[in-house]
């Protein structure tokens, strides 16, 4: 019998064989692969060190509202699947489809750019493949990368 613990990313109460790692020779476990993944990425974004709280641990939130753009408009379907996809993942809050436009807000402390539009590219949804679309994505993986990078807790000597 798995005892209980709780997601360091999304806070969500799991068993503590889900997704399982070990970080610094401490177990972890988390309800999805893309917390896994979020964690790993980042670790003290949401575990302090000794005396010092990670900003997770503080409760912060960072609300990002993006807009990114399809290679073609998706009929309704393709529309309700994309909507439907993005809505399952931690963190998104809020998806509109307007002809080639996803208009998304999320918490960046539990989704990035970079996994969403690795979601959609997994459910088969092209992003605009034009250079200034890629440009701008790039451009956002950098700042998410960096706003978060600065987040973290940092053991200065």
């Amino acid at each position: 019998m798995y005892k209980l613990v709780k997601d360091p990313v999304c806070h969500m109460v799991v068993s503590e064989a889900s997704f399982a790692t070990q970080y610094e020779g401490i177990a972890y476990a988390f309800c999805s692969p893309q917390c896994k993944d979020r964690f790993l990425a980042n670790p003290h974004l949401y575990i302090g060190l000794p005396g010092k709280k990670a900003v997770a641990q503080q409760g912060k939130v960072i609300i990002k509202q993006r807009c990114m753009i399809l290679s073609a408009p998706p009929d309704s379907e393709q529309s309700e699947l994309v909507k439907h996809a993005l809505r399952a993942m931690m963190g998104v809050k809020d998806v509109c489809i307007e002809g080639t436009a996803i208009k998304l807000q999320y918490d960046l402390m539990q989704v990035t750019a970079d996994q969403i539009a690795e979601k959609l590219a997994l459910i088969g949804t092209e992003l605009g493949d034009g250079w200034m679309e890629q440009l701008k994505l790039a451009f956002i993986n950098y700042q998410e990368e960096c706003e978060i990078g600065n987040l973290e807790v940092a053991n200065k000597k």
